[in-house]
């Protein structure tokens, strides 16, 4: 798999195997790996702004990856605001990069 993912860890060692599907992003395929969060995906796929504020347009992506902040927040499937550090992928998943607060589409 290509991008920024670690392979092998200097103290975690080799990343083990796990099955690989893809998620739409911004209308995009990424593929993603079963088990893994959505920033986490997104951050190994090359992405750094995941949203953009609402007053001033500043981009937005991972800063605590605990799930403390909301600068990660994006749209996914329809739901605004979901915290993409503590969300797990699942086949299907539809993810969109949000703008200010964002909109309900379900």
């Amino acid at each position: 798999m290509e991008g920024r993912r670690v392979a092998v860890h200097p103290i975690l060692g080799r990343l083990p195997e796990a099955r690989e599907f893809d998620i739409l992003v911004d209308g995009r395929p990424v593929r993603v790996r079963e088990g893994e969060t959505v920033a986490a995906a997104l951050v190994a796929a090359g992405w750094s702004v995941f949203r953009h504020t609402e007053k001033e347009g500043e981009p937005r992506g991972v800063f605590c990856a605990i799930g403390r902040c909301t600068d990660c927040v994006m749209t996914v499937d329809g739901v605004p605001n979901v915290r993409t550090c503590i969300t797990t992928v699942r086949e299907g998943m539809r993810v969109q990069s949000q703008q200010g607060l964002g909109v309900w589409r379900l």
